[in-house]
């Protein structure tokens, strides 16, 4: 299957969005071994996640509604952010996927979902921090905590990604502050869970 989407991928995205697919699908890998998830899942939502970047804004909010995918007043003022989950929803109709997790996986890793799985976190992190986007002291300190604490990850990368909205004055939508909110929930839920087992041991 890898060899099709990459034919496809030639076809619909340009040479520099394909680098960083690859980027995405690497690092996409490297966290899922690091995390003993999936690697086969991981590299196959890296793969698909951008299929529809490059879907027209009418052509986006037209699968959006056929879906029956809830759009937000943000996503019909910036239709480019349901480019996720069109792009699951092309990975499920040209090419047969039909995992679920892989599916949210993809559908998810703009914006994130409070209550996404391990995957999905891996692969939202994955799409902002893979070696493409630069190496500036931030991303550097990004993708080192992503190595150690998923959750913490995910939302000091919603806490970056605001940081460029609001710098740039675009809207901020509401579901990644969910989903930042959410991360930070769990990240301090699995940090009392670990002083637990500590105690418990000593």
């Amino acid at each position: 299957m890898r060899h099709q989407v990459l034919a496809w991928l030639a076809d619909n995205v340009p040479a520099s969005r394909l680098q960083h697919i690859l980027g995405v699908e690497q690092m996409a890998i490297e966290l899922a071994g690091r995390y003993n998830l999936d690697v086969e899942k991981a590299a196959a939502a890296g793969l698909m996640h951008d299929l529809a970047k490059y879907f027209k804004p009418a052509q986006l909010l037209q699968m959006a509604k056929v879906e029956g995918l809830e759009i937000d007043p943000v996503d019909e003022a910036n239709p480019h952010l349901l480019h996720a989950d069109a792009s699951a929803i092309v990975a499920r109709e040209e090419f047969g996927v039909k995992d679920e997790e892989v599916l949210q996986a993809i559908a998810n890793h703009t914006l994130g979902r409070p209550g996404m799985s391990p995957l999905s976190c891996i692969v939202f992190l994955a799409d902002s921090l893979e070696l493409g986007r630069g190496k500036t002291p931030e991303l550097e300190a990004l993708r080192q905590t992503a190595q150690q604490k998923l959750y913490q990850a995910v939302w000091l990368t919603c806490d970056y990604s605001f940081k460029y909205l609001l710098n740039t004055h675009l809207l901020i939508h509401p579901r990644m502050i969910l989903t930042r909110n959410w991360a930070i929930q769990m990240a301090s839920l699995k940090q009392q869970a670990d002083k637990q087992t500590i105690n418990c041991k000593g």
